[in-house]
């Protein structure tokens, strides 16, 4: 398969299998009982605003934020397919053992429980982990300083809003903090 097919077949139907997915799966959750204040959102919502703009309007951006960081040719389009695929692929795994526990905001669930199964053995935040595997794939398919630009945004994106997850936890569930003893926040045995 030639690297244009990638990049202008594969790269888009992961991405769109992924959204079609998430929103199926996101209709059929518990019931809301504590959200996260919308202040504190912001704070998270933000950097993602941001790196979404980055990947996605590259003609509203600055020359120097679309200048080439990696060469053209078929070996980053490549890379970048799989570790789209992979990531997509670990965060559904993740998202699957969630189950009806699952938000896009931080929130504690009516009869919310501490998934401790698949992924969540081993990391408290897969679904950030597979979706920032699959950012930086796409980085990698874009080949510019956005993309990677993008992914940094994406990754403190993350990285605040898992601490505002970590600390409704604690408060939620008194085993938590031996949970996160145990286990990496995104990256096991580094981080």
């Amino acid at each position: 398969m030639s690297y244009p097919i990638l990049i202008q077949v594969l790269f888009p139907t992961l991405w769109i299998a992924w959204l079609i997915y998430w929103w199926v799966s996101a209709r059929n959750v518990k019931e809301t009982r504590w959200q996260e204040p919308l202040g504190s959102q912001l704070l998270h919502r933000v950097p993602l605003l941001l790196g979404a703009l980055l990947f996605a309007a590259p003609r509203l951006l600055p020359l120097a934020l679309r200048r080439r960081l990696l060469p053209l040719g078929p070996l980053a389009p490549t890379v970048g397919v799989l570790l789209i695929a992979a990531g997509l692929g670990f965060s559904v795994w993740a998202r699957r053992h969630l189950g009806r526990n699952w938000s896009s905001q931080v929130v504690v669930k009516a009869d919310h429980a501490l998934v401790r199964s698949g992924p969540y053995s081993r990391l408290r935040h897969p679904i950030y982990t597979g979706l920032l595997l699959a950012f930086l794939g796409t980085a990698v398919i874009l080949g510019e300083v956005r993309g990677f630009l993008a992914f940094v945004l994406l990754l403190i994106s993350f990285a605040i809003k898992s601490r505002a997850e970590e600390a409704r936890m604690r408060e939620t569930f008194p085993e938590y903090e031996g949970y996160r003893r145990e286990t990496a926040a995104l990256i096991p045995y580094v981080f």
